[in-house]
């Protein structure tokens, strides 16, 4: 299956490490910036490798490679939204790392348009495969929590000056957004699937402490009644000091109680069930070794989204849940703009409507 990576920035390292795990056919990579492209091809040994082309503009990349089933793109999350549209028009199967867009009129465009050209939408929200989330995904789907009460999720990383200071777009609220959006949505997406993803009202509140070079916020809360009676809440920050803490969420039913922790949702804290079971004991402790906050869950992902374009079914992280993700993020800012709960679903509103927050 030929595939072809669009963005060779900090994520593109897992994104080639998923496409070599599953063999796929490297066909072209893209790049404002030529080095970045060499130096990611150098990062697998790649660099001599004559038949992975190599483009500065996507529409050449598409309207040139012959056969492209599949292209990820991992981009600043401003361009996600349009080099999307231009994938699908183009009939390319699209893998979006997160957010898949900056706007929900964007984010349903893809949808829309997605459907209509018969293509496949992954979002890559590549935690939902961590081992972790996985077995509770399953405890929770066999109705092991019973009545769901309450659930949380904790970003608590850091970031300094020099991060923002290696991409002019980082931290704007065109092409960005603050820690809610860039580094909370991971754990957003999680704390909506597992509470049951319908999402009644929210109320946020956010803060721009200590980065005063960037627009957007840097730590950010709030509070979500879903409508099947729960309630969750949010804590995103890039505050901590000296380094990234943590990265958690936390499920509590009338009859179970997990927490998966470590510092991408990778490991099992706490694993507790009325019904206990002897498989119980090994769930307990389970930790993955992971050599950054983004984990192992690009490879599976990959793996998934193949599968379904070879069968036709949809991928287990399909663009719906892309779309989720940020309804809830923006429906957080919007609550945060306005100091009001806001209502889901949400319509009409977008990053940049934060212009000025702060």
């Amino acid at each position: 299956m030929k595939y072809a990576l669009i963005g060779c920035g900090r994520i593109s390292v897992n994104h080639i490490r998923a496409a070599l795990n599953n063999r796929l056919e490297i066909a072209a990579v893209c790049d404002l910036l030529p080095e970045k492209m060499e130096a990611l091809l150098a990062g697998f040994g790649l660099e001599k490798d004559g038949s992975i082309r190599r483009y500065t503009d996507y529409r050449q990349l598409l309207r040139e490679t012959e056969g492209l089933a599949l292209a990820s793109i991992a981009t600043e999350s401003g361009s996600h939204a349009e080099i999307a549209l231009a994938c699908i028009d183009a009939g390319v199967h699209v893998i979006i790392e997160k957010p898949m867009a900056m706007a929900m009129a964007d984010a349903d465009e893809i949808l829309r348009r997605g459907r209509r050209q018969g293509v496949k939408v992954c979002a890559c929200h590549q935690n939902r495969f961590n081992p972790a989330v996985q077995e509770t995904r399953k405890a929770l789907e066999a109705g092991r929590f019973g009545r769901l009460s309450h659930g949380s999720v904790h970003v608590r990383w850091s970031r300094d000056r020099n991060y923002y200071a290696q991409a002019p777009w980082r931290g704007t609220w065109a092409q960005d957004g603050g820690c809610l959006m860039n580094q909370c949505i991971h754990g957003i997406d999680l704390l909506r699937w597992m509470m049951g993803d319908e999402v009644e009202q929210v109320y946020g509140a956010s803060r721009r402490q200590f980065h005063d070079y960037i627009q957007g916020e840097d730590v950010g809360l709030a509070v979500v009644q879903f409508k099947n009676g729960a309630i969750g809440t949010v804590e995103g920050s890039v505050n901590v000091y000296p380094r990234n803490l943590e990265e958690t969420l936390y499920l509590f039913g009338e009859r179970g109680t997990v927490k998966i922790g470590g510092t991408s949702t990778n490991n099992i804290d706490v694993w507790q069930f009325a019904d206990e079971t002897g498989a119980d004991e090994a769930r307990r402790g389970l930790r993955e070794a992971t050599s950054n906050v983004y984990g192992n869950g690009h490879t599976s992902l990959f793996a998934d989204m193949m599968e379904a374009i070879e069968t036709g079914r949809e991928p287990y992280v399909d663009g719906r849940a892309g779309r989720n993700a940020l309804e809830l993020v923006l429906a957080i800012y919007k609550s945060c703009r306005t100091g009001l709960p806001v209502r889901l679903p949400l319509e009409g509103f977008a990053s940049t409507d934060m212009a000025g927050t702060f």
